[in-house]
């Protein structure tokens, strides 16, 4: 006879039932608790597996974040959209505005074509753009600074007319009674931007003095003078620190020839020594550029196109000619630069630039193409309408 035996021989019949009882409830109390084992397994899988998912959406989702702003970069209107039908940016101006305010890594030159566009959405994301920005106690110049820091200007003279103005009244609702009305702010923020082409452009021989920068803005406060003293540190702060380009402007030479409007082989005549030199020449950004080599990393020489104009001209034994002068300034010579043998990048010397093809069709497009490139200086026009308006409209004594 067992232990066992000898042990359950002394319980009572009620006793042994009661035992049987609970032997019963433990099985089933481990078959539950087995029960909930596999139940929270499975539940940790469920969460293992949403938590996977969750990841690979947040994946995807910055995935095509960072296509989006790529897509911006290459073409800003294309990328907001994408952005937008994907859901990863609302499509109201002020969502735009700020996340080409805060968004890292895009282009400063896709920014400002994208606010400089005059729909509807562009003007009221531009103005939520310039609401981002915070101008209180600062002069105008540190204002400058940020705004032009945070977009590339356009070169569209009615683009740069909103913006501008936009960025006036920006500043003047943040700095009250520091001029008399946004006309006088947008007077000198191009005075000032003009000034600093003077001072720190190597190809401007002129440099402006601050005399002729006082002169330059009497009048400009409703009919009144500003103070010396603010114009002369507006002046000198220029003249201390230019004003940072973003980084994307195009200093990059690969940036700036990738996608020209035009390139080829023409023949170039020379300056002092009249002798015809085949030179690599590539349109793009309104300059046309010169090269010696088609390999060369720098140019030869550097023609700004401003103001100019081109015709076809007849030149002896050279019958595909194309002329770059300059219509207002006759035996003046063109704003341009040139690259020596000894590496110095010195003035041009030429009063006109005379250019061969090699056939009439070639020539006819280089001057189509130069044609189309051609752009006026549009700061002068903008601030010369803005002066006369705010000279038309100060009191008469």
């Amino acid at each position: 006879m067992t232990d066992c035996q000898m042990v359950s021989s002394d319980f009572t019949a009620a006793e042994k039932m009661e035992i049987e009882s609970i032997k019963t409830y433990k099985k089933n109390l481990l078959d539950d608790i087995q029960k909930l084992k596999m139940e929270i397994d499975s539940i940790m899988a469920d969460v293992l597996t949403f938590e996977s998912a969750e990841e690979t959406k947040t994946e995807e989702k910055s995935k095509q974040f960072s296509n989006g702003k790529k897509k911006f970069n290459m073409d800003p209107r294309k990328g907001i959209n994408y952005l937008v039908e994907n859901k990863l940016l609302d499509g109201d101006a002020p969502s735009i505005a700020d996340f080409l305010y805060k968004e890292e890594g895009l282009n400063k030159t896709a920014i400002g074509e994208f606010l400089g566009d005059r729909e509807e959405l562009h003007l009221q994301t531009l103005k939520a753009f310039v609401e981002l920005h915070e101008f209180s106690d600062l002069n105008l110049v540190q204002a400058l600074r940020q705004f032009l820091w945070s977009f590339r200007l356009p070169g569209e003279a009615q683009k740069i007319d909103r913006m501008m103005e936009a960025f006036a009244t920006r500043y003047c609702d943040c700095n009250i009674n520091v001029f008399q009305s946004t006309d006088t702010c947008y007077i000198l923020s191009f005075a000032i931007i003009m000034l600093n082409t003077s001072l720190h452009n190597p190809n401007v021989k002129d440099k402006t003095p601050l005399e002729r920068f006082i002169s330059m803005n009497r009048g400009i406060n409703n009919g009144e003078d500003l103070p010396t003293d603010l114009l002369s540190k507006l002046f000198e702060s220029i003249r201390n620190e230019p004003f940072k380009i973003p980084e994307d402007d195009g200093n990059d030479l690969t940036h700036t020839f990738f996608n020209p409007d035009r390139e080829g082989w023409l023949l170039k005549l020379g300056g002092r020594v009249k002798t015809w030199k085949r030179r690599w020449f590539i349109l793009t950004d309104s300059c046309l550029y010169y090269f010696e080599f088609t390999t060369d990393k720098e140019p030869r020489g550097i023609i700004p196109l401003e103001n100019l104009c081109v015709r076809e001209v007849p030149y002896p034994r050279k019958p595909f000619c194309l002329e770059l002068y300059n219509p207002n300034s006759r035996g003046q010579k063109i704003k341009a630069c040139k690259t020596e043998t000894d590496g110095r990048v010195v003035e041009g010397k030429h009063q006109s630039y005379t250019i061969c093809a090699a056939g009439a069709e070639e020539r006819d497009s280089w001057i189509e193409a130069i044609r189309a490139s051609i752009t006026k200086d549009p700061f002068y026009d903008l601030v010369s309408v803005r002066k006369k308006k705010v000279i038309n409209q100060a009191p008469q004594d």
